[in-house]
């Protein structure tokens, strides 16, 4: 057995690495690959054909995402439109046909600077999305009958999604340079094409996928204005900032993380200004609906809720969801400052995220799609995301039999209460198991696929291969013995600071992993 080096100790090899194969050490891609022929050969000719593996990953996302849309057809051919419980029965339900006329799109409305009619004064949703919206209505024909119309509707918003999936497969296959094949988690997700079309998502996931590629490629103020274009979309993208800040504070890349900020906040306000200086109410309206909204599908509250005689007001559970979020921020901090080596940027957005939606106070469907790529890239292994597949599966089924039961009378025909909360906790176990073996690999990094194939952070940017100036705990004094496994020797840091180029590797300060900043 081989010692596994530290991180900084560890010089990279002279010649770039071979791309990574993961029919080699992943036994189920092994088996998924006979449907094709088999695993890669050792013979076999790479870069000479035209189905490089981007475009084959593309295409793949943009066939399992036409079966997405298959999948609705039953609510396509009447069931959005007659009766009210059909279109869960079929599990087919989207909201894009719905609003359509629900907010004013069909009658030619401006969003957020015309009142709507009902109980919903304003467009609900951010800036960007509502642009979305609103050029899908300008292609959608305005002639024919309302559900001929709300069918155009979806189609064209179909269209424009289908051009998001293939932006995030293009990205997440180019994230990882060495590992493309690893995209294929995102293009065969069946949680990803179940629900792809049931909201407006998808913009926002491509948008911070396109993000992810330019923080990999160094690219910090394209980062920023990507990210700062997401959280225009839906506002979980922000958060991915965290993670980002504690990172460049452990690797000292500050003027980095402040350009990506600085980009961020920038294209954000150029998005937001126009409508908040002429249109507040309507602005803002999705922000006070997310604070007034009470707890809502999906969510470990709403099994409270429902089995309390005294179920927590809407306050409290906003202040307890909000203790909960700044509580997991804290932990993945600590986490990332004390971890034997810092953690690559994926794992931690993946964490970050993961713990929103956790303590979130409702959990639609389709915020599984916020994770898969994020987890793609985070543990790119078959079987754990599969794990967690199977359990977003058996959820958007859980949600959608639980509505059939609550909208068909008398009848009673589909899940009740009680086996609707045995799906709410089938999908947050699955998402704390995936969150879980995320955080081994972190405690862990001989555990860590991506650095067991040699690699230190392929999505971190400036951060892939730096060295620690600020770190916590064990971590600034490492052990005198290192841990023994079995399996490949780990190659990890070391490749831009290391170099006979930079000034820091004749420092003899810099040799010292800790450095006299570390407590």
């Amino acid at each position: 057995m081989s010692p596994m080096p530290s991180a900084e100790s560890t010089q990279a090899s002279v010649h770039e690495p071979d791309p990574v194969r993961p029919t080699k050490d992943d036994a189920i891609a092994a088996a998924g690959s006979e449907l094709i022929g088999g695993p890669l050969g050792r013979r076999a000719l790479l870069g000479t054909s035209w189905w490089t593996p981007v475009r084959v990953i593309a295409l793949v996302a943009i066939g399992v995402f036409a079966l997405g849309l298959v999948q609705k057809a039953p609510c396509y051919n009447g069931a959005w439109f007659y009766g009210a419980s059909s279109q869960y029965t079929h599990a087919c339900y989207s909201d894009i046909p719905h609003l359509y006329q629900g907010r004013g799109f069909a009658d030619g409305l401006v969003p957020y600077f015309d009142k709507l009619p009902g109980d919903m004064q304003y467009l609900e949703y951010p800036v960007l999305t509502g642009v979305f919206m609103e050029v899908a209505s300008w292609l959608t024909p305005g002639s024919g009958s309302i559900q001929d119309q709300e069918q155009w509707y979806w189609m064209v918003n179909a269209g424009m999604l289908m051009v998001c999936v293939a932006v995030i497969a293009v990205c997440v296959t180019r994230t990882h340079a060495r590992r493309p094949w690893d995209a294929l988690l995102v293009a065969l997700a069946p949680a990803a094409a179940l629900t792809a079309t049931i909201n407006w998502d998808l913009l926002a996931v491509a948008l911070t996928a396109a993000a992810m590629l330019m923080w990999s490629r160094g690219r910090a103020l394209a980062f920023g204005v990507l990210l700062g274009l997401a959280t225009a979309a839906k506002l979980y993208p922000f958060l991915l900032l965290g993670p980002l800040f504690v990172l460049c504070w452990r690797a000292g890349k500050w003027r980095e993380f402040g350009t990506a900020l600085a980009g961020a906040a920038v294209a954000w306000l150029v998005v937001n200004l126009p409508v908040m200086l002429f249109a507040f109410e309507g602005w803002s309206k999705f922000y006070t609906f997310s604070q007034e909204r009470g707890v809502d599908f999906g969510s470990f509250w709403l099994i409270w809720a429902q089995n309390s005689s005294n179920p927590p007001s809407t306050d409290s559970v906003n202040t307890m969801a909000m203790l909960l979020v700044l509580l997991c921020c804290a932990g993945t901090a600590a986490l990332a400052l004390t971890a034997p080596r810092r953690p690559r940027f994926a794992q931690l957005a993946f964490l970050i995220v993961a713990a929103f939606i956790l303590t979130n106070k409702v959990y639609s469907p389709q915020y599984v799609l916020w994770l898969v790529p994020l987890a793609a890239l985070a543990r790119p292994k078959w079987r754990d995301f599969l794990i967690w597949q199977a359990c977003e599966v058996a959820y958007f089924l859980g949600i959608w039999m639980y509505l059939a039961y609550t909208t068909s009378g008398d009848a009673r025909k589909g899940l009740p209460a009680d086996g609707y909360h045995w799906a709410i906790a089938l999908h947050l176990l699955g998402t704390l198991y995936l969150c879980a073996v995320v955080v081994r690999d972190i405690l862990r990094p001989d555990r860590d696929v991506v650095r067991r194939a040699g690699d230190d952070d392929p999505s971190g940017g400036v951060l892939d291969g730096a060295r620690d100036v600020f770190v916590f705990g064990p971590a600034a004094r490492p052990a005198r013995h290192a841990a023994h496994f079995e399996g490949h020797q780990v190659e990890w840091g070391g490749r831009r600071e290391n170099s006979a180029t930079d000034p820091a590797s004749t420092d003899p300060a810099s040799t010292d992993p800790s450095g006299d900043r570390s407590l």
